[in-house]
């Protein structure tokens, strides 16, 4: 004779799965939140200030602004006799003419780095917007940029208006102050973001980082050398859109006599980054990762 069986146990209540779930009956305990652009920007901002290349070029480029300009005002200071009725601001050109290079280095470095490494298939499977984690590049990016050079040009502008003070050199006025500071910062963040579309579309740091050296020297280099009167106009237009020529303008000392002026080269490479933003955006959509 067969055993008598145990009572089954009472079924467990049931809950009603969520429209389309795979497990009827399961909820999730974690809560699902939907994605915007400030996850992506923390996860941008997470990358930037945890690789060596970051530190490293910014670093570089401290030193270059400060150092270069410290050493310029000091030797200008102690010369006979100091600057004449000039603005003791357009000193601080040489160090943000070479630091520039560390900026434009990072800005490659920032998107065409995760081709080279393969990170990019990770960061795409995290965040699918592509255009979103552009974007969200180029905030963070530009941000670090235009902190990181407004404090070291504000700092060497400083100290060399208190080295030259007395000895010759004018008071810079305040829209003077305005453009050798925060001016200069903003074009030498947007030539980093610049850099940063072009790496999005090489995908190749080495030569995305060459092609912008040689946007930045080539134009005034070629136009040196060009001594052909029919060439005149060319080389005339080199030089007045040459990178250090607007650079050179925010201090009012302008490599040429004609040509952009006050804030015109702000608005110049405003254009020309939005325009290699375009080509980054739908490059991207439309590309394998």
């Amino acid at each position: 004779m067969s055993s008598p069986q145990p009572p089954m146990p009472p079924a467990a209540p049931t809950r009603e799965a969520a429209p389309g779930s795979a497990y009827p009956g399961y909820t999730s305990p974690i809560p699902v939140v939907r994605t915007h652009l400030g996850h992506a920007i923390a996860s941008e901002w997470t990358k930037i200030r945890s690789v060596r290349s970051t530190m490293w070029t910014l670093g570089v480029f401290v030193l270059l602004v400060i150092g270069i300009g410290t050493l310029t005002g000091v030797v200008v200071a102690n010369s006979d006799p100091a600057l004449s009725g000039e603005s003791p601001l357009g000193l601080g050109f040489f160090g943000l003419l070479l630091g520039s290079m560390c900026i434009i280095t990072l800005g490659v470095l920032t998107t065409a780095s995760e081709y080279g490494t393969g990170m990019v298939r990770t960061t795409m499977v995290a965040c699918p917007s592509r255009g979103r984690v552009l974007a969200a590049k180029g905030i963070v990016f530009f941000l670090v940029a235009f902190v990181v050079t407004l404090v070291s040009a504000s700092l060497v502008a400083f100290l060399h208006v208190a080295m030259l003070q007395g000895q010759g050199a004018k008071d810079p006025s305040g829209g003077e102050w305005l453009r050798g500071t925060v001016g200069i910062s903003a074009y030498v963040a947007l030539l980093g973001l610049l850099s940063l579309a072009v790496g999005s579309i090489i995908r190749h740091s080495a030569g995305a980082i060459t092609i912008m050296i040689g946007a930045v020297l080539a134009p005034l280099v070629i136009a040196l050398f060009m001594f052909s009167q029919s060439l005149e106009d060319v080389r005339q237009a080199l030089f007045e859109y040459s990178i250090p020529n607007q650079l050179s303008v925010f201090y009012s000392n302008s490599l040429s006599q004609s040509g952009p002026s006050g804030w015109d080269p702000l608005w110049i490479i405003l254009g020309a980054t939005a325009v290699a933003f375009a080509a980054a955006f739908a490059l991207l959509e439309k590309r394998d990762v």
